[in-house]
């Protein structure tokens, strides 16, 4: 007869449903990657929209407002999801509102051709679907194996992600995107497939349909291998239900301590990411000069270190516990932010370097070498994160609080966007504007005390 002990250790699902739940970041990580960060967004402001600065701001209102949807609704969502068991319903309609919007932008065509406007919904209805997807497959997570695997689990998740972002992010490259090393052709040298040198701006709208195509290719082993919820209530009376649970997980938040100090905590630290990412493209543009082709290659490095990270990431979590991991990936990117702050054409580390014209100069140096730790950091940050908020919430309601951790997140996302364009408006300096983000980090970092995490690692803390 197996002990208690031996059955906690052991997997509570087969290695395929595991490897189908893993799948779903491989699936989404090239919306991130492709669409929002290296490739569609930056098309869009500049080829869609009537000018750079009209797109931004479009482009800007459209997260803003995607954004609050997403807040409003995810905790809601989830208290319902945990009220009726299955999660796999859910994941279902979100799906093809991902899939379905992404492929659409297919029709964002150079200054708009009268779509500009629908460009933009179907975006919003990707992004809302992608999101929402991902709150229900986290809530997952807890169910797939013992407290102590879960580290290394979300790790390998995070990690399979970013590869699938490195290798969406080659493939449009090396066959789909004209560089601007060369007329005509991609970085690979050849014209782009599937005739779309023939098409204006064929590689870029083409990232919209292979998205949505990628999504649904590898999101089906998750539905198809990985074990749902059963269900417990019907949907009839689930809304009330889940909404009354939430009111009440709402208004008891003050009294939990670790959950309402971790929810705070991770709104900041996650704030701050987001916008390291979302402007690290416009800063490498704009204080290093940068070209596309650059900042594709350098997307690739870092995802790649990502890869590692969160692959590291979750095993010293399992060894350390996640607080651990989450407080050292915070403090290094506190330091490559200070690096970067301090870094341009003309200095390193405030330090005095000369340009180099037609080569790699000191600053492209350093800022690929920052890159590869705001990866590698940022990668075992997201992985930990996950774990984490998992020891904060309670097995019943696990859909619930993934979705106030989505809320916590979407709920902010404004903050580091208008401390960075009112520190760079105040300065007048491009590279002073990114230093809020050391803040948010650092409010993030004090928080953390208060949080407590479960004990399954090797190193627990209350």
């Amino acid at each position: 007869m197996t002990s208690e002990t031996e059955s906690e250790s052991e997997p509570r699902v087969s290695r395929r449903g595991i490897w189908g739940w893993m799948l779903f970041d491989w699936a989404a990580q090239p919306f991130h990657t492709l669409l929002i960060t290296f490739v569609f967004a930056r098309y869009f402001a500049t080829e869609v929209a009537p000018d750079p600065e009209t797109g931004q701001i479009w482009w800007g209102w459209m997260l803003a407002i995607v954004g609050v949807f997403i807040a409003i609704l995810s905790p809601i969502l989830g208290a319902v999801a945990d009220a009726t068991g299955p999660r796999k319903p859910w994941m279902f309609l979100f799906s093809i509102f991902a899939i379905c919007g992404a492929s659409l932008l297919w029709f964002a065509v150079p200054g708009g051709g009268g779509m500009t406007f629908w460009v933009l919904v179907f975006f919003g209805v990707a992004l809302v679907g992608i999101e929402f997807a991902a709150v229900f497959n986290n809530a997952v997570m807890p169910d797939l194996v013992p407290r102590e695997e879960l580290g290394k689990l979300s790790g390998n998740g995070w990690a399979l992600g970013y590869l699938g972002g490195v290798a969406s992010l080659i493939i449009v490259l090396l066959l789909m995107v004209e560089s601007s090393f060369g007329s005509g052709v991609t970085l690979a040298g050849i014209v782009p497939i599937l005739g779309l040198d023939n098409v204006d701006y064929g590689g870029e709208r083409a990232t919209g349909p292979l998205t949505g195509l990628w999504y649904f290719v590898f999101v089906l082993p998750f539905f198809i291998f990985t074990p749902d919820a059963p269900r417990s209530i019907a949907i009839k009376g689930a809304v009330k239900k889940g909404v009354s649970d939430l009111i009440t997980t709402i208004r008891n938040l003050p009294q939990n301590t670790s959950l309402f100090a971790y929810l705070g905590s991770s709104m900041f630290y996650r704030d701050a990411l987001n916008g390291l990412y979302g402007f690290g493209g416009i800063y490498a543009g704009g204080v290093l000069k940068w070209e596309a082709t650059q900042l594709g290659l350098f997307g690739i490095l870092a995802a790649l270190t990502g890869a590692i990270g969160a692959w590291m990431g979750g095993r010293l979590d399992d060894r350390f516990g996640p607080k651990k991991v989450v407080v050292a990936s915070v403090l290094v990117l506190i330091a490559v932010c200070s690096i970067i702050i301090s870094t341009d054409r003309s200095m390193v580390m405030f330090i005095p370097v000369a340009d180099v014209t037609g080569g790699f100069a000191p600053s492209d140096i350093t800022f690929y070498i920052c890159g590869a730790f705001i990866g590698a950091a940022g990668g075992s940050l997201q992985a930990a994160s996950r774990t984490l908020m998992a020891d904060q919430a309670d097995e019943d309601n696990m859909t619930e609080a993934f979705g106030l951790y989505a809320l916590s997140g979407k709920a902010s996302s404004f903050i580091a966007p208008a401390m960075i364009a009112l520190a760079t408006d105040w300065s007048g300096n491009q590279r002073i504007g990114i230093t809020p983000l050391v803040l948010l980090f650092l409010v993030g970092l004090l928080l953390l005390p208060w949080v407590k995490q479960k004990s399954g690692s090797t190193s627990s803390q209350p």
